[in-house]
């Protein structure tokens, strides 16, 4: 096989076209990509190493032994039985379910493709970015498949580069999706601390990073993701937890969160928290609220949130004044419409470091960049790269925030501003919109039709919260708590 990722990626993905007329969603052609070739990296594991991960009666050689029916009927089982546990082997295979409707094609799979390339021999960092390629692939071809967790890889790489994690943090993700934010960490630090010492290596390959996924299918490829990039062995209790991350304090506290939760709400949870500083049924500010307990005392964090974050009212205003006092919130990330797969999307990230409890307020001043104003970007024929971001890396002086200065496009607001402002809004702006003004300068038609859609979803879903809250006035269940219903959609790492 080619050691270009580009090129494995079309392999895989072309066959994923085998899969197709068997109904499958785009996420359905990773995810069973991803149990065949975790069985088969296994098998050349236990070859080179003698180490049998994967026990042999469901192991990759059982499925070569057989043909037809009878292997359909064994991988079934196999990949019922294989779930079972609570290591990073059943999480994997967690309610794994074999959707290859066809034995013929079943077996197409496993003996003409799989079978035909050594996975282990490519380097670990090609084999991850090639699954990696394919997870981006993935997002963008459907809007059912990954992108609902799909954070886009050059805004993990901006926020990991201004972040600097070390080799020695412990570093979370309470909404890990794909795994997007721990694989940008694991790179930046092999590139800015090598050669690492013994103790950083093992730390970095187990114990660094920990998650929460909701969704059985993103932690399933989080999961493989991180195996494939040399972080934990398949034997090793796994660092993603299947679980909804808000339902209760882990104990735990970290060095560093790097996150992206869903967006959208659940109407029906207010997750009332010894630890919540305001009950809110709006999920994005319990993540700010959780986050925030999750830290470490000096613990660092940057937290992708959407506009309505930095403006609600209600609990939102309580929670930014806590907030604003309790940490020390020192940038926001004004980020351009067009970047995420989850449409009508206004989102910002929110950088902040947690304090120990003072008399006087933590936040000091709020460097705002804004990367909107007349920003243009779409998915596909202008999709957001890493180099949109330099001049945000360059003003935010990673290491050395005290050097800042003001530019156009980045702004100092001092607390007091801030805590006077109507509701503690952080929905500040200053730029004026270009294409307002200059009519001979406007983007080109399908980017503003995008942008107009963007914007009247954005508007829709301000409108769907208006009516969740009202639903709620007067109008309660048997228990004494609202009934009603939200959805849940989000771009998660």
């Amino acid at each position: 096989m080619s050691t270009d990722p580009n090129v494995m990626v079309q392999k895989l993905w072309d066959y994923c076209d085998l899969l197709r007329d068997d109904g499958l969603s785009y996420g359905d052609y990773v995810e069973q990509l991803t149990y065949l070739l975790f069985l088969k990296m296994a098998d050349e594991q236990h070859e080179l190493l003698g180490e049998l991960v994967v026990p042999a009666v469901y192991g990759w050689q059982s499925l070569l032994n057989r043909s037809g029916a009878h292997l359909e009927e064994h991988y079934n089982e196999a990949l019922a039985e294989l779930g079972n546990g609570d290591d990073m082997l059943g999480v994997v295979f967690r309610k794994a379910r074999n959707r290859v409707q066809s034995p013929a094609k079943l077996e197409r799979l496993i003996k003409d493709f799989i079978d035909s390339h050594q996975w282990l021999s490519l380097d670990a960092d090609l084999k991850g970015d090639a699954y990696e390629g394919l997870i981006e692939k993935t997002a963008r071809e459907g809007a059912r498949g990954a992108g609902q967790y799909f954070t886009p890889r050059a805004l993990i790489a901006a926020i990991v580069d201004v972040m600097q994690p070390g080799p020695s943090d412990r570093i979370c993700d309470p909404a890990c999706g794909t795994g997007g934010f721990f694989l940008g960490a694991y790179r930046s630090i092999g590139d800015r601390y090598s050669p690492l010492d013994p103790d950083q290596v093992r730390h970095l390959r187990s114990g660094a990073f920990t998650g929460w996924e909701i969704a059985e299918l993103p932690a399933r490829l989080c999961a493989m993701n991180l195996l494939l990039h040399g972080i934990e062995s398949p034997e090793s209790d796994s660092p993603v937890h299947v679980d909804d991350a808000l339902r209760d304090d882990p104990g735990a506290r970290f060095d560093m969160v790097l996150t992206n939760p869903p967006f959208g709400r659940s109407a029906s949870d207010s997750y009332e928290r010894e630890n919540f500083w305001a009950a809110t049924r709006n999920k994005q500010l319990n993540f700010v609220q959780h986050v925030v307990g999750l830290l470490k005392a000096g613990g660092r964090a940057a937290v992708v949130v959407p506009d309505n974050v930095l403006f609600e009212g209600g609990a939102g205003e309580t929670i930014r004044r806590r907030l604003l006092h309790d940490c020390d919130v020192h940038t926001l990330l004004r980020l351009p419409t067009g970047i995420f797969y989850a449409q009508g999307v206004k989102a910002n990230v929110l950088f902040f470091e947690r304090r120990e409890g003072a008399e006087r307020a933590w936040t000091r001043d709020l460097w705002v960049y804004d990367l909107r104003t007349n920003q243009h970007f779409t998915l596909k024929q202008n999709p957001l790269t890493r180099a949109d971001l330099d001049d945000f890396v360059a003003c935010y002086k990673p290491g050395e925030r005290h050097r800042r200065t003001e530019t156009e496009r980045f702004k100092r607001y001092g607390y007091d501003e801030l805590i006077a402002r109507d509701k503690v809004s952080l929905d500040v702006f200053w730029l004026r919109d270009e294409s307002l003004e200059d009519t001979d300068d406007l983007p080109a038609p399908g980017v503003i039709a995008a942008e107009i859609v963007e914007d009247l979803e954005a508007a829709l879903e301000e409108l769907r919260t208006l009516a969740e809250s009202l639903e709620g006035v007067g109008e309660t269940g048997a228990d004494g708590e609202t009934e009603a219903e939200g959805d849940e959609t989000g771009s998660a790492g």
